[in-house]
């Protein structure tokens, strides 16, 4: 007789696309573990930028295919404080074999935590970069307090922390040495992305493609700058950059400005959000993807891309920067906007060079298919399934020594 795969419960903040990678991959992950009979369910808020997902609430419902229970967020776009999704989470958390947190400086996720560990229920959580010495010190006011409100007891009660590349577990580690267990799981994208190899050496109108939530954290400015200081170079007048995304509106209207005022303006278009069949095209048809993140876990549109057969440029802060420059599947540079513009002069000037990195970028992005990722997700909840009960809240270690966020131990 088969095993009894787990009932796993996910818990985010919101699942709204304007949120980026965080929302698609636990949707993603969600289908995939269904596929192979996990009972995998979402819990989260209708939180939508200043407004509101057009979803019903407090009851079980089919969002883009997964079973979903929405709650109203009241309070704080950041923290999206949703007083019904706690009380829903210390009546029913003991309906699921374990938990999986996704996030950890929200609500959702302390509250997920706390009746966790009231219930004896063991639960996994994913940091989604937040953990990061540079995330870290965004906001770090706002992260001390929410450490010291419960974020720290959420961490130190986890069975695991779930990460998504090993140098996003080592740069969490190194400035939280007292991390529970780490487990690194990469999350995985859509088939779809691989059925056609982008090829764009013969095209007429090659374009340079960054695709991603517009935030200062994405440093996109940098791409712009690079791209109107390449204005006079030699065979650079058939290229186009692409910006695709959206943001706060005050973002992008910074970077819709520094756009303008450059002498390749009329060669930078910004295509705004894309997704679907929309996003698929841009992406196998670029030649260059660009992502120079002050702090990037993964990057889904960059996995995407890869899978689409197209060499990325990205800077130190890209977790998998490591692995893409290892296997030639790109160019990683140092965290210096010169050195940003200098890399891309040379990305552009070689068709054969693009080329060949684009084939190891696809061969690179075949471990980012779903298929291999659950196998190792349904081992990790059914080893924290067999655990023994949470830790109570009175043993675990609490944050009263968070006075500075530079010497945090959890």
């Amino acid at each position: 007789m088969a095993a009894r795969r787990p009932v796993v419960l996910h818990v985010i903040p919101s699942v709204a696309a304007r949120y980026g990678g965080p929302s698609a991959a636990v949707v993603g992950m969600c289908r995939a573990l269904v596929l192979v009979g996990v009972r995998a369910a979402i819990a989260t808020t209708d939180a939508d930028g200043l407004g509101r997902l057009p979803v019903d609430l407090e009851t079980w419902t089919a969002h883009e295919g997964v079973e979903s229970i929405f709650f109203r967020r009241r309070l704080s776009e950041a923290f999206k404080w949703s007083p019904g999704l706690s009380t829903w989470l210390r009546s029913h958390v003991s309906d699921f074999d374990a938990v999986h947190v996704h996030a950890v400086f929200s609500h959702s996720s302390i509250a997920a935590g706390q009746a966790c560990r009231r219930a004896g229920v063991p639960y996994v959580v994913r940091p989604l970069g937040t953990l990061d010495p540079w995330s870290v010190r965004r906001k770090r006011w706002q992260k001390r307090a929410l450490l010291a409100l419960g974020a720290t007891d959420l961490l130190a009660g986890a069975a695991a922390i779930h990460y998504t590349t090993a140098e996003e577990q080592r740069l969490a580690e190194s400035r939280f040495p007292s991390l529970p267990h780490g487990v690194v799981v990469p999350v995985g994208i859509d088939d779809s992305c691989f059925d056609v190899a982008a090829s764009t050496t013969g095209s007429r109108e090659p374009y340079v493609l960054a695709l991603s939530r517009l935030d200062a954290k994405k440093r996109i400015e940098w791409v712009i700058q690079a791209w109107h200081r390449l204005a006079d170079v030699a065979g650079n007048g058939s290229w186009r950059l692409v910006i695709a995304g959206d943001g706060d509106p005050a973002c992008v209207a910074r970077l819709r400005s520094l756009a303008a005022r450059g002498p390749s303006a009329d060669r930078i278009t910004f295509a705004g959000w894309v997704s679907g069949d929309r996003k698929r095209a841009l992406l196998r048809g670029a030649a260059l993807f660009v992502l120079p993140s002050h702090q990037e876990n993964l990057g889904l549109g960059l996995v995407e891309a890869m899978a689409c057969g197209v060499p990325a440029l990205v800077t130190g802060g890209v977790n998998l920067g490591r692995e893409i420059e290892i296997v030639q599947a790109g160019w990683r540079v140092p965290d210096d906007p010169g050195a940003f513009t200098d890399a891309l002069r040379a990305a552009m000037s070689s068709d054969e060079e693009r080329e060949g990195r684009g084939r190891k970028a696809r061969a690179f992005a075949e471990r980012f298919r779903w298929p291999a990722i659950t196998a190792q997700l349904v081992d990790l909840y059914d080893r924290v399934a067999r655990m023994p009960g949470a830790m109570p809240m009175s043993s675990v270690r609490g944050a009263s020594d968070v006075g500075s966020l530079t010497t945090t131990r959890l």
